[in-house]
């Protein structure tokens, strides 16, 4: 297990540089002179050459890649081009805002999906389950910036029931602001990892060693619990670690709708500024937020079923 996860994390971490590195040529591969644009028309060619030279725009790209590393190595994320405000400050101040809602937006829905799955496989082709099975292809079918709407149309406006913009103040004001976004962003996973928690399940019960657990005279619970249920959420741990960055692009549509801090507002803002060493502060930490949930359900699932770790091993 250990020689398994010493290859993922160094398999993580070239995938983080290449990231990055590819990132950065697509970045700078946008039309538009960033120093032009933060100085307006009226600025004279000496002071775009200046402001060039300031945000190290005239050098080499390759000297640009290896300034910007060299940076990264000593935890420097450069600084914004506006408030010359390191911009690691900027991002770890925002990246509180979406861990928590997207904390909250995947516990939720695991928390009521996998016990649906559960029942929906021990209860095939039953009411409920066909009644799951409707309600999980409609759910998944909305997208999530779609649902946000509708629910702050419904519950905040029309409603009253839940507030519509803002994080709140104190912990219990603050859950209840993070109950409309939560919801918008998790509802399609409820229905996703209900229906990949039942086929998975279904394809566990058939197992020999479940039929022997059955033989033994063994409660169907507890043989769901026991022996089922740890081998089938492995596909779920799987889709839960990719899925991290469907999260993080889905908290950007979510932070602007409900209008709440975060990366996803911030990096919306840095865009349309220009604003490089910002977008590229905030594009480092996502792919390492990324990269760190993959590897973080690879090792789950890789001690949850040795096989998994066989291949790389």
């Amino acid at each position: 297990m250990w020689l398994y996860a010493l290859k993922r994390i160094c398999l993580a971490v070239a995938i983080v540089v290449i990231a990055v590195a590819l990132l950065f040529l697509m970045i700078h591969a946008v039309p538009g002179d960033p120093a032009a644009i933060l100085l307006g028309q009226s600025a004279t060619p000496e002071i775009v050459a200046q402001l060039h030279q300031k945000m190290g725009l005239d050098k080499p790209l390759a000297v640009q890649i290896a300034t910007f590393f060299g940076g990264l190595l000593k935890g420097n994320l450069g600084f914004d081009v506006f408030s010359q405000r390191p911009v690691a400050d900027i991002v770890f101040e925002q990246l509180p805002y979406t861990i928590e809602l997207i904390f909250v937006s995947i516990l939720w829905p695991v928390a009521v999906a996998v016990p649906l799955g559960c029942y929906s496989a021990m209860r095939r082709n039953s009411v409920i389950d066909q009644v799951v099975g409707v309600m999980a292809v409609a759910t998944i079918a909305i997208p999530s910036f779609v649902m946000a709407v509708y629910a702050l149309l419904i519950f905040a406006v029309a409603l009253g029931w839940l507030p519509a913009i803002g994080t709140g103040e104190g912990f219990g004001d603050g859950f209840v602001h993070l109950i409309l976004p939560a919801f918008a962003i998790g509802v399609g996973w409820v229905g996703y990892i209900s229906r990949l928690v039942r086929a998975s399940m279904l394809e566990i019960l058939g197992e020999n060693h479940v039929r022997m657990a059955r033989s033994f005279g063994i409660s169907e619970w507890r043989i769901v619990s026991r022996y089922a249920l740890p081998l089938a959420i492995l596909p779920t741990v799987t889709i839960l670690g990719v899925g991290m960055a469907w999260l993080l692009s889905s908290a950007v549509f979510i932070e602007v709708v409900f209008a709440r801090p975060g990366i996803g507002a911030l990096i919306v803002q840095a865009v349309n500024a220009r604003n490089y060493p910002v977008v590229m502060g905030i594009v480092l930490v996502t792919t390492f937020l990324t990269v760190v949930a993959t590897t973080v359900s690879d090792l789950i699932a890789a001690s949850l079923d040795p096989r998994t770790r066989e291949n790389l091993a």
